[in-house]
């Protein structure tokens, strides 16, 4: 299959460069996929599951949170919030954060700030506990 450049970027440093068949991604539109060959792109990045397939074949899934993904001339640059590699996710502790969002959003005289916070919390656990 035909591969292009992809470069994956976090605030902690470079998590993938180099060829790839595809990424996947959520955008704030909804998921979308990138191949070889796609016309010059641009857009915003949600919270969700994300992978991509090297030039070798392989799938390599990720938790994405938020960013921006653009395909200029042939080459993709995703400039990602947080992106965690599927093996280096700590299930217990996003299991721990998912219970204790929930926790959170039981209480009955929650201000509108505090239930954003626990919402947004609680969409971040279960993104990592269900890339694995």
């Amino acid at each position: 299959m035909t591969t292009f450049h992809l470069q994956v970027v976090t605030p902690d440093g470079c998590a993938f460069d180099g060829q790839a068949e595809r990424v996947v991604c959520r955008s704030i539109a909804g998921d979308i996929c990138i191949l070889a060959r796609h016309t010059d792109f641009c857009t915003a990045l949600g919270m969700g599951e994300a992978h991509i397939v090297d030039a070798e074949g392989n799938r390599r899934r990720a938790a994405c949170m938020g960013g921006l993904l653009s395909v200029v001339n042939g080459e993709a640059h995703l400039i990602a919030t947080t992106w965690e590699w599927a093996e280096q996710i700590d299930q217990a502790r996003a299991e721990a954060s998912k219970k204790r969002a929930e926790e959170i959003l039981r209480q009955k005289n929650l201000d509108n700030r505090e239930y954003e916070l626990a919402q947004a919390r609680l969409k971040r656990a279960l993104v990592r506990t269900s890339v694995r």
